[in-house]
């Protein structure tokens, strides 16, 4: 009998053939909301919007919609001269559908190797952070004299249903290669992280988030700290930027095909070649706790849900209702707070996301000074394939972000002669706010 991670990936596997022999047969896969002409036209039109980043022979024309800034045109000449985001054309360029179930199947080979620690938070919940281990390599791999700068720490945090992908495990162990410290972020019940409450962790709720980076920053007090979100994990991210305002203890965020309306995205018809693998992902974990939620939540309805809309009420939508929960979850509500730089990296043809014309918040990226949107027109969610295994343009693209950030701020300080408010590698003065004995390890 098929063990239930052998169900999933047959199910995918038949799935891929299906899809695949429907476009071979000459079936369109197209973007989910049923665009008219003019709709797209409209696309077409916003999709030209912002400086070029990349010509076309590169990865197709890129651009970048922020506020003029001087950052913004640092940022602009770093982004465009850069040799690592020059990848040459993409593979499968328009079937981004297919491209997202393969990367629904695949896992980095070998896995990183990681180290883990629970992490306690104050109402007695747990949640886990996953150090990489490993060989380092290029520039930031040279031994650090007592006077150098401390290796840059980065908070890696996955979609909202806590599936860890070889792709965000894939930049961890980049960015360990660089020089950097890699952790991931997994929330309370997610990722074989033990569930101590009948309590999960709603979509835009910070509070375990700012645990975790509290605790951070007291390990590495010196470090530059940054942060970088997947699909809808960015919309855990963007609510702690936004709640945290200039107390966030972040130096810089980014985040890959974010979901910036979470309300529209939950309410919208999703993917079933993405919706199916995640419903059947949460439902496996939740399973193991059904003695625990039993208090708190309706198991049956729980496990008996047809969508993750449907399982998303059933988690905590039982006395608040569905319009209470999102004023308070909503990932942009005090997108106004935000004070440290947040790139996004958008793609125009991202089949979970959808069309842009409806998703992306173009405005706040011309009125804020604080975010950049990094748009390409093809790149699927999540994935931006480069030729070449194991090659995403989008995490070079996000670490060549956080190099130029690090590069105009330590030029800003040289300048003025007065510290930057966040010093790129500076300690930050703030009072003890954390107790290790807090953290332990299982």
């Amino acid at each position: 009998m098929l063990s239930p991670e052998g169900l999933v990936a047959v199910v995918a596997a038949l799935t891929f053939l299906g899809l695949l022999a429907w476009h071979l047969l000459g079936a369109r896969l197209e973007v989910p909301g049923g665009l008219e002409e003019e709709e797209e036209e409209e696309e077409e039109e916003e999709e030209e919007e912002g400086t070029p980043i990349l010509p076309e022979d590169a990865v197709g024309c890129c651009r970048l919609l922020c506020k003029p800034s001087a950052l913004a045109q640092h940022l602009e000449r770093s982004l465009g001269r850069s040799a690592a985001l020059r990848g040459g054309p993409w593979p499968w360029p328009r079937w981004p559908r297919l491209r997202l179930l393969q990367q629904l199947l695949e896992s980095p080979n070998p896995p990183p190797a990681v180290v883990r620690e629970h992490l306690q938070v104050p109402d007695g919940g747990l949640v886990a952070l996953d150090w990489f281990v490993g060989p380092r390599r290029g520039a930031g791999s040279r031994r650090r004299g007592s006077g150098d700068p401390p290796s840059p720490v980065l908070l890696l945090i996955p979609n909202a249903a806590g599936k860890v992908p070889g792709g965000l495990l894939q930049l961890g162990r980049r960015a360990l290669e660089l020089g950097y410290e890699a952790v991931v972020f997994n929330r309370r019940g997610h990722n074989g992280c033990p569930l101590a409450t009948p309590k999960l962790q709603p979509f835009g709720d910070p509070g375990d988030l700012r645990e975790a980076v509290a605790y951070v920053r007291c390990r590495h007090p010196r470090a530059p700290l940054l942060a970088v979100s997947e699909g809808s994990g960015s919309g855990l991210l963007l609510a702690y930027l936004g709640e945290s305002g200039s107390s966030s203890r972040l130096a810089a965020a980014a985040c890959i095909s974010p979901v910036f309306r979470a309300r529209d995205w939950f309410e919208a018809s999703l993917p079933r070649l993405y919706e199916w693998p995640l419903l059947l992902h949460l439902k496996r974990g939740l399973s193991r706790y059904a003695g625990a939620l039993a208090q708190a939540v309706d198991v049956a309805k729980l496990l008996g849900s047809r969508s993750l809309r449907e399982l998303e009420e059933a988690l905590f939508c039982g006395t608040t209702g569905w319009e209470t929960y999102w004023e308070c979850n909503e990932p942009l509500r005090d997108a106004d707070e935000v004070a440290v730089p947040v790139l996004c990296v958008c793609s125009a043809d991202d089949p979970v996301r959808g069309p842009p014309a409806r998703t992306l918040p173009r405005e706040l990226f011309r009125s804020s000074p604080y975010f950049f949107l990094l748009l390409t027109p093809r790149g699927g969610h999540c994935g931006f394939p480069q030729r070449g295994p194991g090659r995403c343009w989008a995490h070079e693209a996000v670490l060549e972000y956080f190099r130029a950030i690090g590069e105009f701020l330590r030029a800003e300080e040289r300048r003025t002669g007065v510290p930057q408010p966040r010093r790129w590698g500076s300690p930050v003065p703030e009072p003890p706010a954390f107790t290790w004995q807090r953290s332990y390890t299982r």
